[in-house]
């Protein structure tokens, strides 16, 4: 995984869940990141619509709506910057027959990284290298 892409990683794990996907109408998938690598990954949904009074409903995504719900979940990670740690929410619904998907990006820090970095050698620094 050192060498694979995010854009790849995030494909691989869309196509572990498709199984899980064709069951669902609506769901957030969920994707944890770490240094630009996928780590865990999963769907938040609720199973059943407590309103309906038909507990055998069968229906959720086809298989090329899943394949489409992969392609725009890739498709937005152009819109990922320059971190490297967070999360990634894929929030989707099926609506008379289309899906739907919105993304949430979130980045984090740490800020022991922030505040406990080795000091820089002054001959080391860019600014100073010119001077």
């Amino acid at each position: 995984m050192d060498q694979t892409s995010l854009v790849r990683q995030v494909n691989v794990a869309l196509e572990q869940l498709e199984a899980e996907l064709k069951g669902l109408t609506a769901g957030t998938i969920v994707l944890q990141i770490r240094d630009d690598k996928v780590g865990r990954f999963g769907i938040r949904h609720l199973p059943l619509d407590c309103g309906s009074r038909q507990p055998d409903f069968v229906g959720g995504l086809t298989p090329a709506q899943v394949k489409q719900l992969r392609q725009m979940a890739v498709d937005a990670l152009r819109h990922k910057r320059t971190w490297t740690h967070g999360e990634i929410a894929y929030d989707f619904v099926l609506r008379q027959g289309q899906v739907y998907v919105s993304v949430q990006f979130e980045s984090n820090y740490n800020m022991a990284n922030v505040f406990f970095r080795p000091p820089v050698k002054r001959s080391e620094r860019k600014d100073v290298a010119n001077e």
